[in-house]
C-alpha cells in the first residue's frame, strides 16, 4: 500500500494467518471425548475467484497445486464452485490431523503462488451432535467459529453455536466478534 492509497483511504487486503490451524487436532480430541463430536472426514479451503487476467495462469497453477497436494498426502482433493462463484478445494481424509495438514499445505501453496490475500476460510465438518457442525477458520482473523445449520432453509442454531464457543475457546482461538461469524449454507462438505 502506497502513500496515495493511505491518503485516499484505500487499504490492502489483510494477509492470511495459517498457523493457528494446527490447534485443531488437539481440540478434536476434546470435542470427541467431551462433546461426542467426530470429524466427518471432510474439509475445504475457500477462496475468492480470480480476475479474468489472472485466470489462465491460475488455472494451470491450481492444477499443479492439486497434483502436488495429492502426491504429498493420502487425502483426496476435488475442486468445486459454489452458487456465489467462490472456489472450494474439498479435501477428504479419515484422519483429522491429515485434513489439517492438507488444508495447511493447500493454503500455503496458494499463498506462495500469490493468492494468499484471496484465502477466505477453511471449513471442517464434524458429526455426532444434534446437528452437523462446521468449524470454520477465518484466514484473515486467524480464528475459528462454529456454524450449526438447522437444516431448515437459511437458519442456524445460534444457541448451539454460543454453547460450542464457550466449550471450544479453551482449546482454539475463537473469533470474539460474533458479527464476523459468517455462515456457509449449502457448503459442499
Amino acid at each position: 500500500m502506497g502513500l496515495r492509497d493511505a491518503l485516499f483511504g484505500r487499504r490492502g487486503l489483510k494477509k492470511a494467518e495459517r498457523e493457528a490451524l494446527f490447534a485443531l487436532p488437539a481440540a478434536a480430541v476434546t470435542m470427541d471425548v467431551e462433546l461426542g463430536l467426530r470429524s466427518a472426514g471432510v474439509a475445504a479451503v475457500i477462496f475468492k475467484p480470480l480476475s479474468a487476467g489472472e485466470f489462465v495462469r491460475a488455472e494451470n497453477e491450481m492444477q499443479e497445486l492439486l497434483d502436488l497436494a495429492a502426491r504429498e498426502s493420502s487425502s483426496r482433493i476435488e475442486r468445486r464452485t459454489d452458487s456465489y462463484g467462490y472456489e472450494w478445494l474439498v479435501i477428504r481424509d479419515d484422519e483429522v490431523e491429515d485434513l489439517v495438514t492438507t488444508v495447511h499445505l493447500v493454503a500455503s501453496e496458494l499463498a506462495e503462488r500469490g493468492f494468499g490475500e484471496q484465502l477466505l476460510a477453511a471449513a471442517f465438518r464434524f458429526e455426532g451432535g444434534k446437528r452437523p457442525l462446521v468449524l470454520i477458520y477465518g484466514y484473515k482473523r486467524g480464528a475459528f467459529w462454529p456454524f450449526v445449520p438447522t437444516g431448515e432453509g437459511q437458519e442456524r442454531d445460534n444457541a448451539e453455536e454460543l454453547e460450542l464457543k464457550a466449550k471450544l475457546e479453551k482449546e482454539l482461538p475463537v473469533e470474539p466478534d460474533l458479527t464476523r461469524w459468517l455462515a456457509l449454507f449449502d457448503a459442499p462438505i
